[in-house]
């Protein structure tokens, strides 16, 4: 078994279609998708707002390198160009963790080196899995307890707004 979690983001056009896009990628190893959040940027400050969620996914056949490859392909699917580190884009699909591996190859950092600091990805993560845990840091819950209020007040909850079909 292989379950790994999965960040997505989008800034960039219709939003709530480009996050749909990874989870219709994905739908065929989908375990769960978070609600849906709206957040202020973080690193580049001067863009649009992220909508944001996580993903549980698992493939008994698939390796961090497979889940890796399926993000990228999902975000060029969507559109995605880099041209600014931290900029904005029309799909962001980071690997936050896979079954607790460990990578320092500068393609895949596992677990995902900003995790411990982003509430864009433990508040979503932690409506998944209250008792998740991140390797080599912690529990979620604690990680999430121990970022400054600020870090909080940009990240909003969007009940209008899903990725599951019933």
């Amino acid at each position: 078994m292989t379950r790994a979690v999965l960040s997505l983001g989008s800034n960039l056009g219709d939003r709530l279609a480009n996050l749909t896009i990874a989870v219709d990628g994905l739908r065929d190893v989908l375990v769960a998708a978070s609600p849906v959040y709206e957040t202020k940027p973080w690193g580049v400050e001067d863009q649009p707002d992220f909508l944001n969620a996580v993903l549980i996914v698992d493939d008994p056949a698939a390796d961090a390198w497979t889940w890796l490859h399926r993000a990228q392909s999902l975000e060029q699917r969507a559109g995605r160009v880099r041209t600014l580190h931290w900029g904005p884009r029309t799909l962001d699909v980071d690997i936050v963790t896979v079954d607790g591996v460990t990578s320092d190859h500068p393609d895949l950092l596992l677990p995902h080196p900003g995790t411990p600091d982003r509430a864009t990805v433990l508040i979503p993560w932690l409506d998944l899995d209250p008792d998740a845990v991140l390797p080599g840091h912690g529990p979620v819950r604690t990680l999430l307890g121990a970022l400054p209020k600020s870090a909080l007040i940009g990240v909003r909850p969007r009940k209008d707004l899903g990725l599951t079909r019933s």
